[in-house]
């Protein structure tokens, strides 16, 4: 049974982490379309752990765009994603607490449900040029 049809229909046994109370609390923190967006994205395997040499960073591929999302930043921002839902709803309207992508990155790294993705010294060098020129 999927994370997503297992939450669902509230019948999360079968999802080890985190857990089944904790699963069915994301409702009061965050929206439930929020949510099964997140695992829905996690079941769908759209949820990519690259490893690289001095970081770590999750590659969520969304609807129209893949989106990096980092998580655990020493800010006082606890994580970023690049997607436009998190600029314009979470940083500049304080009304949501995460988007989607982020959501999904932390669910997925907390119950290993991502597909890791090694990345060497040259592949991150030529991403971040690509993505910062």
């Amino acid at each position: 049974m999927s994370v997503l049809s297992c939450f669902a229909n509230s019948t999360i046994a079968s999802f080890d982490s985190p857990t089944d109370q904790s699963l069915l609390n994301l409702q009061a923190i965050f929206p439930r379309p929020l949510v099964l967006a997140a695992l829905d994205l996690i079941d769908r395997g759209n949820v990519l752990k690259c490893i690289g040499p001095a970081q770590c960073h999750y590659d969520v591929l969304g609807s129209t765009a893949t989106h990096r999302v980092y998580l655990d930043l020493p800010s006082p921002i606890p994580a970023y994603c690049t997607c436009p839902s998190f600029a314009y709803l979470v940083l500049s309207t304080d009304s949501y607490l995460s988007c989607k992508h982020i959501l999904a990155a932390s669910l997925a790294e907390r119950s290993s449900h991502y597909v890791e993705q090694p990345i060497h010294s040259d592949q991150l060098i030529a991403t971040t040029m690509q993505e910062y020129s």
